[in-house]
């Protein structure tokens, strides 16, 4: 971890300016193209939402604006972000469930599942105290969604981006599936946006590399 020097901060001009709004949030959400990576998933036995948690990961670890946070004394940058994610746990319940992030998708899968049954033998709506290294997560795949609002503390300031996707459906002779990301402006903006569904659109269209190991 880091501490951005923010005076020599390319962004501290928008910095300063979305730091002081009082929701200081924006999120976007898009359809993103499975046809290759559902086939791919299924066929080799893989769980599609811990291949998804693992992709939205790998994507947000490459942009270092998902990786800056806020806290009281300025700003850091993470070398690494991990995700936290939430699991049904029974009677239409939802646990919390974090995850160590491993570039090596059979790593982090096997880790993935030991920490899913642990969660819902022990579920728990706790957060590890003290750390912000975490991209929080959601799937509601009962709908086709065309928006998304997480919620999030506003003070102290809550910076940690957020994911939700949603049902696959066929568009043609493509399977999409909606995806929705939430972002604090002081840190990024569309650019940044664009950029993590540009890549992560890459990693779905050869899921065979990105899931290869």
């Amino acid at each position: 971890m880091r501490t951005i020097d923010l005076q020599s901060w390319p962004r501290y001009e928008h910095f300063k300016v979305f730091n002081t709004f009082d929701h200081p949030h924006f999120g976007m959400c898009a359809n993103v193209d499975l046809t290759k990576f559902q086939p791919f998933v299924k066929q080799n036995g893989f769980s599609i939402t811990v291949a998804i948690v693992y992709l939205i990961t790998r994507t947000a670890n490459r942009i270092p604006e998902f990786r800056y946070r806020i806290r009281p004394e300025g700003v850091v940058e993470h070398e690494v972000v991990h995700p936290s994610t939430t699991i049904m746990s029974g009677d239409d319940l939802f646990t919390f469930c974090w995850f160590d992030y491993y570039e090596s998708f059979p790593r982090f899968s096997t880790g993935a599942a030991e920490r899913i049954d642990s969660a819902k033998l022990h579920p728990t709506l706790e957060n590890i105290s003290g750390r912000d290294d975490f991209l929080y997560m959601t799937a509601i795949p009962w709908v086709s969604f065309t928006s998304f609002i997480h919620p999030m503390h506003l003070q102290p300031p809550d910076s940690v981006p957020r994911f939700a996707w949603g049902k696959f459906f066929q568009e043609g002779e493509r399977v999409m599936m909606p995806l929705g990301v939430q972002v604090h402006h002081a840190l990024m903006d569309g650019f940044h946006m664009g950029r993590f569904y540009l890549t992560i659109q890459e990693f779905f269209h050869q899921p065979e590399v990105a899931l290869g190991g």
